[in-house]
């Protein structure tokens, strides 16, 4: 599956744009991450881009069935299934490769940073510093649906710092804007 493919695909079943948004910075960040550790940049980004693509047409079933449906349909190898059905914690799915800890650590924090630039007055990425996600990151009540703990789990599952974790993430999303 190539990226064309994969964006046709996740647009066809994700009808917020709020959603496509994240899954695109989802994308940039795993991206970021797949040059970093030297692996497979395409393979990374699709999982990615694909991650969450069946969250808003099967809410109580994702991700299960979104990776049954790319199974059926796909040719996504096995370690980006595996990969998107552990970013769900109450998957009980082991992260276990580089690419499934990467879509863990990323996932929850690209949300973080989207808001920080929604909340700026030119809403643009860009012009977020680590400074202030780092005090966003700290004051629960900003982006409240941001799970904290995940962002710090897959930090060190990922073996980075969180702040080194955040500044990663916040360039890759600067790098798409």
């Amino acid at each position: 599956m190539n990226r064309t493919d994969a964006l046709q695909l996740m647009e066809t079943h994700t009808p917020s744009a709020s959603l496509r948004r994240h899954m695109l910075n989802v994308e940039a960040a795993m991206r970021w991450y797949a040059r970093h550790w030297g692996e497979d940049e395409e393979l990374y980004a699709v999982t990615g881009l694909l991650h969450d693509f069946d969250y808003e047409l099967h809410p109580q079933q994702h991700p299960y069935w979104g990776v049954e449906y790319l199974k059926a349909n796909t040719d996504l190898p096995e370690d980006a299934l595996i990969a998107i059905m552990g970013h769900a914690s109450y998957s009980g799915v082991a992260r276990e490769t580089l690419l499934a800890k990467s879509l863990f650590a990323v996932d929850e924090l690209t949300g973080l940073v989207q808001a920080s630039a929604l909340v700026r007055p030119d809403g643009n990425v860009k012009g977020v510093e680590l400074s202030s996600l780092k005090k966003k990151f700290k004051n629960r009540a900003f982006a409240a649906g941001v799970n904290r703990d995940e962002v710090e789990q897959g930090a060190r599952e990922l073996g980075v710092p969180l702040e080194e974790h955040m500044q990663n993430v916040l360039d890759a999303m600067k790098g798409m804007a």
